[in-house]
């Protein structure tokens, strides 16, 4: 058994959006190392914890967690199509481990899943399907949420199960970190963002155009007086990277939902799915972990970090 852990922030506007080329050529430097370091590894299989943004999950039947034996890219902001190369027999057993772990998941044959998914897997493989990989979606934008405590053990099941399967496996996370782009609430939301929230899934090219475009928009304005999102919050961020890197881990199961979407911004809650890969490392064993980067980029509406372990 070897593990290795790589948490990445996402940003669909990262090529749509010019922070500028001396920040576009870090991010690039960083995630060309962080690919690198994954080929060299080599791993038989990943484990990706990612969020959805209302592409694949949608208030129809919002579960907390979901994991797919089958999962096919909607390829939105110019993200790959296709379909994820999902080992069925292998989610099945690590759907059966979580359950019998005493914590609730939901199972699909067929989802659909987003940039929260495929940005960071085409980022550190270059493909959909290199490699094996299992999705687990947190749900991360739309409330009301898991305690983190749930996210925490959720985790610690799937860890449990890594341990015993003898391979070399890459956990992935991808989200976060302080960050607010204009994802609508369903509370007093007028009648038809209420229905597109409730039972949006295939929307039309235009349609989805259109969605790309208002975030876009915003990113350009993000951080200005003329945004009303949340401005990010590096003081947030690089708490929440200390904890995960020095831990206690646990500390985590005292996060106030609200107190974080207030001061952090309501995308923030993607940080779920780095909870969950530290947890799944942390029940594989001791482990040493780093930040690799961090720099708020207020043009891609992301605190945007990169952090990773391995065990020692």
């Amino acid at each position: 058994m070897s593990i290795k852990l790589k948490c990445l922030s996402h940003t669909p506007l990262r090529g749509l959006n010019d922070p500028g080329a001396d920040i576009t050529a870090e991010v690039d430097a960083i995630l060309a190392a962080g690919r690198a370091d994954v080929e060299a590894f080599d791993p038989e299989l990943i484990v990706v914890f990612a969020p959805d943004h209302y592409n694949g999950l949608f208030y129809d039947l919002m579960p907390p967690f979901v994991i797919a034996t089958a999962a096919e890219s909607v390829a939105d902001y110019g993200t790959l199509p296709g379909p994820l190369s999902i080992p069925r027999d292998l989610a099945l057993e690590l759907d059966k481990q979580i359950l019998n772990s005493d914590v609730d998941i939901a199972l699909s044959h067929k989802l659909q899943v987003d940039h929260g998914c495929t940005q960071t897997l085409e980022e550190m493989t270059g493909s959909l399907t290199r490699y094996p990989v299992i999705p687990i979606i947190i749900n991360s934008v739309a409330p009301p949420f898991a305690p983190y405590r749930r996210v925490r053990k959720l985790g610690e099941a799937v860890g449990r199960w890594l341990a015993g399967l003898n391979k070399r496996v890459l956990i992935l996370a991808t989200g976060g970190l302080s960050h607010e782009p204009p994802v609508p609430l369903l509370a007093d939301a007028p009648d038809e963002i209420a229905n597109f929230l409730i039972q949006g899934r295939n929307p039309t090219p235009e349609a989805r155009a259109a969605r790309e475009a208002r975030t876009v928009a915003a990113g350009k304005i993000y951080g200005t007086p003329a945004s009303p999102q949340c401005p990010l919050n590096v003081e947030w961020d690089e708490a929440f990277i200390e904890l995960l890197v020095e831990g206690p881990l646990e500390a985590v199961d005292d996060f106030n939902i609200q107190e974080i979407s207030d001061q952090a911004g309501r995308s923030t809650h993607e940080v779920r799915t780095w909870v969950a890969a530290f947890a799944a490392m942390a029940a594989c064993g001791p482990y040493r972990a780093q930040k690799d980067y961090y720099r708020p980029i207020n043009e891609w509406i992301a605190g945007y970090g990169v952090v990773s372990a391995e065990q020692v």
